[in-house]
């Protein structure tokens, strides 16, 4: 199951907003892939045509052996780009045992599976929120890792787990730390397609779509230039292109592990990212100033520079406008396929 003699990746998760993103970027790299996926908050339309998918959840572990032999991987060949999991913050807080089990606990499944058969190249979503808060205004991959949130202790326990695995088996591993990821395929072949998302990016299109009646602006008073906290967004496409990359760069060397950043770099805070919202949509959104929530740092923003002279990673959309507009493209290109349903 090969393709130029390349051997498959199996992206968990891979029907989500992040995983197709990277199979995508997998797919026009010229990398065969599968995908895994149960569907619980992923989109069967998200897996392009073509590629063989295993509607299933990593913690099957006969499987996962199943999808592995199907498709030509273990004994030394194959990959796996890790993004399934559950990603909200505040529910996490509500429901900590739902964190620890999918993030945590079907992921030692997954890890146990790829040591038995011999799948020697694996690449996991982390995220910058194993940082907690950090004292520092850019975040780099050696500033000390304190969560403040079982979302964050449930990626960072992984995290930890990967590297004792590589460490006692021929498997070398690359943990990519996301900030906040945001926008579309720039073809608009993907997309956040999650109903009640939380992220500020798709929250603001949707409101200046009608589709909600405001936006939430939680804390006016951070210790930032207006007030409002400052994150550094990343377009999805740019970050599928960092995975790619780290893939190559595992097989090139496969007794190195790498943890990489993935940021660019400079921050906009709430008010700008509004802003820049009505700047594309020509419209004004209306907002809703509200308390802080709890936790929630003044600013993060990530120092990116190991990802860029280890792997040579330039974004190619590093710009709030494009990430905006890509994002409402698909947000429009969604409410179309939700009416053809």
């Amino acid at each position: 199951m090969t393709f130029c003699g390349k051997p498959c990746v199996l992206v968990t998760g891979g029907a989500g907003y992040i995983g197709s993103h990277a199979v995508l970027a997998l797919r026009d790299a010229g990398w065969p892939v599968a995908v895994i996926d149960n569907l619980v908050t992923g989109f069967r339309f998200a897996v392009p045509a073509g590629v063989p998918f295993y509607h299933g959840d990593i913690e099957d572990a006969a499987l996962l052996a199943r999808i592995f032999a199907e498709q030509g991987m273990g004994e030394g060949r194959g990959a796996i780009m890790h993004f399934a999991g559950s990603v909200v913050v505040p529910e996490s807080v509500a429901d900590p045992l739902k964190y620890y089990h999918n993030n945590t606990a079907k992921s030692r499944v997954l890890i146990e599976a790829a040591v038995k058969a011999g799948v020697p190249h694996f690449i996991f979503s982390s995220t910058a929120a194993t940082y907690g808060i950090p004292d520092v205004a850019a975040v780099s991959e050696d500033t000390p890792q304190r969560p403040i949130n079982p979302y964050g202790f449930s990626k960072l326990m992984t995290e930890q787990m990967l590297r004792h695995v590589a460490a006692a088996h021929p498997l070398n591993v690359g943990v990519l730390r996301y900030f906040n990821v945001a926008g579309a395929d720039p073809l608009a072949r993907s997309g956040q397609s999650t109903t009640g998302a939380t992220h500020l990016i798709k929250v603001a299109i949707e409101a200046a779509l009608g589709l909600r009646e405001s936006v939430s602006v939680f804390g006016t008073d951070y210790a930032t230039p207006d007030g409002t906290g400052v994150r550094d967004y990343i377009h999805v496409s740019d970050l599928a292109a960092a995975h790619v990359l780290t893939l190559e760069a595992l097989m090139a060397a496969p007794s190195r592990s790498l943890t990489l950043n993935c940021g660019y770099g400079r921050g906009f805070s709430v008010r700008e990212v509004l802003d820049a919202v009505d700047r594309v949509t020509n419209r004004r959104l209306v907002r809703r100033i509200e308390g802080r929530r709890a936790g929630d740092p003044d600013s993060l923003i990530a120092d990116s520079r190991r990802l860029r002279e280890t792997l040579g990673w330039e974004p190619r959309y590093a710009d709030l406008d494009t990430i905006i507009a890509h994002a409402l493209a698909w947000e429009r290109k969604l409410a179309d396929l939700r009416e053809a349903a």
